[in-house]
């Protein structure tokens, strides 16, 4: 039996403009995912995926042929053929994995809600390619696309300066352990996103400039090493509005949260999942007569 286990992610910067090349700021949070990996039998993979209260979320079988024959299993299973697309890329990188194999019993489980967002995809794509033996970067560009900063997340246990350079992943853990995180909040929106939709449209919007870009590495860096409580909420709110502009959206506290007494900050593919929240007094009151019932604080939530 083999288990191997990836880290959640959340992107406190960067958001959309990380795939154009604009440095990231992201952190690898205490939630993630096990893989477990037993032999099995006739050549068969048996999947089962766990949400975190150990109800199965998802059963399958995939035969080795079809990961080897790079087809479709059957068009009205989209989870099914996202995981036999990944099963697929992964054995190109190393098909010894299957050649020396009768079967695998395979079981995931998720240590968060998956409808959070912290990483469902990226944390099984990691624990894939440490299975495979292969690099995950890889894979990930192989199957499901993206910037690669979750990936990152997976691997890393501090956080994280990401940037692509023509292409290629450039990682800098960074210390990150001011006193304010104390005033930082992590607020669940009650609504996932899709992070493939979302990008996809800040694709069509096609708004990015040089000057841009360059403004949000610079709020990142300004972000990340931050050690005054009051530059820290002045560069968010910064991003928060070159962000509305780039996206031509309004931002998540305007249009949401007009009334707080803070700063609030969407995170990832706006319009979905955690926002960040940043206040001196407790805002769990203020969010649950809201409806938003789920707040941790950094400390519950950051690795």
């Amino acid at each position: 039996m083999q288990q191997f286990y990836s880290n959640g992610k959340l992107l406190i910067t960067g958001e959309y403009v990380v795939l154009d090349g604009a440095t990231a700021f992201a952190l690898p949070t205490k939630f993630g995912q096990f893989l477990k990996v037993e032999s099995g039998f006739k050549d068969i993979v048996y999947w089962k995926s766990f949400d975190f209260d150990q109800s199965c979320w998802f059963e399958t079988q995939i035969a080795f042929d079809a990961i080897c024959d790079k087809k479709i299993v059957n068009k009205d299973q989209n989870i099914k053929n996202t995981l036999v697309a990944i099963l697929q890329a992964a054995h190109r990188l190393n098909p010894n994995v299957l050649l020396n194999a009768s079967g695998f019993d395979i079981t995931t489980t998720l240590t968060f809600p998956r409808n959070w967002g912290l990483g469902t995809s990226s944390t099984l794509i990691n624990n894939i390619a440490q299975w495979f033996q292969i690099d995950a970067f890889e894979l990930l560009k192989n199957s499901f696309g993206g910037s690669g900063y979750d990936i990152a997340c997976a691997q890393n246990n501090t956080p994280i300066l990401y940037q692509l350079q023509k292409g290629s992943p450039t990682i800098t853990q960074v210390s990150f352990c001011p006193s304010f995180t104390k005033y930082i909040y992590f607020v669940y929106s009650n609504q996932k996103q899709n992070s493939k939709t979302a990008i996809e449209n800040y694709r069509k919007n096609n708004c990015k400039t040089p000057a841009a870009l360059y403004k949000i590495a610079h709020l990142t860096n300004t972000i990340a090493t931050a050690t005054n409580f009051k530059t820290f909420e002045k560069a968010i709110q910064e991003h928060e509005t070159e962000m509305s502009l780039l996206l031509n959206q309004p931002t998540v506290q305007q249009q949401l949260f007009a009334d707080f007494n803070g700063t609030i900050k969407s995170l990832g593919a706006w319009g979905g999942e955690f926002v960040m929240v940043i206040s001196t007094e407790n805002p769990r009151n203020y969010f649950e007569l809201k409806g938003f019932n789920t707040v941790l604080s950094y400390a519950e939530m950051i690795l």
